[in-house]
């Protein structure tokens, strides 16, 4: 009997951290920030908070689930294996959309930065190089990828805090002349836009989700995977916060003239060429390891809905006899991500944000169902951690996915319906359905 495809166990928890901040990419704040502050209507600290406290919730229900089932799939293990098969999909297929675009963003954002500080040198070449570079990393080894990311995050977070200290010196120097007020007002600015705003924001919180697909190469998953989701949570916000703060302190009219590009114009009006020079040269960096860690994501989700038949096993539910990774889904991502040659960030960011708040959605209910409903178990704690915790975050997620705006909602929905079409015509082709069940059954 054929022994099913398996991944090599080795990462620690420094790695996972690694990864997870890799993915979320903490430079993130300021790559996306001419799309985050038009969507926030210039209250960016206020509209992380209100993400912060959603995805808190949400984290904690990623824990609980981790912990049941410590195998790589995400959301579409937990809530194929809590709810029900057909759900798992439609989630899976939901949090593909997020994973996929997440590796799209990386290139567009590779791309854009260094075509703003390289104008002789157009977007799509910049584009091709990190896909390429990304796609050999991660056919030699996870292990290497998340090595390769430790340093690179490390030099992300030395950066941002050398930026902090760089606003705080010209507040001492210069004079705060927004005050001190934790939420700095914005004129005009409403509830509805600062919530509208955090259903954005919540993209720069996406990466702790990610390490779940990492849990059959991560050692002890059961405790690892949720203390590194919390640990990788709170250090993000503690680096959104302060940035998010001082920028709106001391730039409270700050406009730019390029939504894509407004991070290298942030950093040009506030410490010229010099600066905007260093924040290129971490941008390289981060995205290259951004687009690592998406990339690891993507291709071990494929790998499981491969290994269940939801995609053709042969390919999708496969890995190198060599390197022990998925090297079909590796290469399939690759090309995928190239579409980043047609696509704006605007639209990108919107498809992520579908596709995740989706999963967190499902997440958050899929922890209900497998310990309350069906594990029974509805202890005073149990009803606080797994019952009362989980709707809230399942509350602010689904008010977050209301919220979202008319054309990220079609585009979501267009994907979605995609996935079903595709999950039909499979169905009709196959005479034994339930083969793909069973073979969801032994992931666990």
């Amino acid at each position: 009997m054929q022994q099913p495809a398996e991944l090599k166990r080795n990462l620690s928890l420094s790695h996972v951290v690694t990864m997870g901040l890799a993915w979320m990419s903490p430079m993130i704040f300021f790559t996306s920030f001419g799309v985050l502050h038009e969507g926030s209507g210039g209250m960016l600290l206020g509209a992380y908070v209100l993400a912060f406290i959603a995805i808190m919730f949400t984290a904690a229900s990623y824990g609980q689930m981790a912990k049941a089932f410590p195998v790589s799939g995400s959301a579409y293990t937990y809530v194929a294996k809590s709810m029900n098969p057909f759900l798992g999909f439609v989630v899976g297929w939901a949090i593909l959309l997020d994973y996929l675009f997440s590796c799209i963003i990386a290139a567009l954002m590779f791309g854009i930065n260094l075509n703003a500080q390289f104008p002789s040198v157009p977007t799509f070449v910049w584009i091709i190089l990190l896909t390429f570079v990304v796609m050999i990393i991660n056919i030699i080894g996870i292990k290497t990828s998340a090595n390769v990311n430790k340093v690179f995050v490390v030099l992300q977070a030395i950066f941002i805090a050398g930026f902090c200290a760089l606003l705080v010196y010209q507040a001492m120097k210069n004079g705060i002349t927004a005050g001190f007020n934790p939420l700095p007002a914005n004129d005009g600015v409403s509830l509805s836009t600062l919530l509208a705003g955090a259903s954005l924001v919540c993209f720069s919180f996406l990466g702790f989700d990610s390490i779940t697909t990492m849990a059959e190469e991560t050692k002890d998953p059961k405790k690892t995977i949720p203390r590194a989701i919390m640990i990788i949570v709170l250090l993000a916000g503690i680096m959104y916060f302060a940035t998010a703060y001082l920028i709106q302190q001391m730039y409270p009219k700050f406009s730019f003239s390029n939504v894509d590009a407004a991070g290298f114009e942030l950093m040009q009006t506030i410490g010229g060429a010099a600066l905007a020079a260093v924040f290129t040269f971490v941008i390289i960096f981060s995205v290259l390891s951004q687009g690592m860690s998406s990339m690891t994501t993507v291709s071990r989700l494929l790998f499981v809905m491969g290994r269940t038949s939801l995609l053709p096993k042969s390919s999708f539910g496969s890995v190198h006899p060599k390197y022990r990774t998925p090297v079909f889904n590796i290469v399939l991502v690759s090309i995928i991500t190239l579409g980043s040659l047609f696509i704006s960030l605007e639209i990108a960011i919107k498809f992520v944000s579908f596709g995740a708040l989706t999963a967190f959605l499902f997440v958050n209910l899929s922890v209900i169902f497998h310990y309350i409903v069906r594990g029974k178990q509805r202890g005073p704690r149990d009803l606080i951690l797994r019952l009362l915790f989980p709707l809230i975050g399942a509350a602010f997620v689904f008010y977050l996915i209301a919220l979202l705006d008319s054309a990220s909602l079609l585009l979501g929905s267009g994907w979605l319906a995609l996935g079903l079409l595709y999950y039909a015509v499979r169905r009709f082709a196959k005479t034994d359905q339930n083969t793909a069940i069973a073979d969801l059954e032994n992931v666990v």
